[in-house]
């Protein structure tokens, strides 16, 4: 899956905005190397390691930015609902930088995505 700068235009004008990076697919890519060229030994575990990566590579920007604010709202001890207004506060404590208007989007997103 190609580079995807797909936060950067919600976190707004800021030249510190946070950039989304997502490689998955290359890392997929030198594991299925990597099995190819496996030991039959090695070979169940890169099994199941190249079929994580294939997952997260195929995942949409919105499920990655949902997954994003969940950690985020985690990082920072908040365990209430994510559909609450407590919520937006705590991500926009934990990402200084964001608008009001995209820490909802961000929630919108967490919300449409199954934890």
């Amino acid at each position: 899956m190609a580079t995807s700068l797909a936060l950067m235009g919600i976190l707004g004008p800021s030249k510190d905005a946070t950039i989304l990076l997502r490689d998955a697919g290359v890392i997929a890519a030198a594991l299925r190397q990597a099995l190819a060229d496996a030991p039959p030994q090695e070979r169940a575990g890169l099994e199941r390691a190249v079929e994580l990566a294939e997952s997260t590579a195929a995942a949409t920007g919105s499920e990655v930015r949902g997954r994003w604010v969940r950690s985020r709202l985690a990082a920072v001890g908040f365990t209430g609902d994510v559909a609450s207004v407590a919520a937006v506060k705590a991500l926009r404590q934990a990402e200084p930088g964001l608008s009001l208007v995209a820490a909802v989007q961000l929630q919108k997103d967490a919300l449409a995505q199954p934890e």
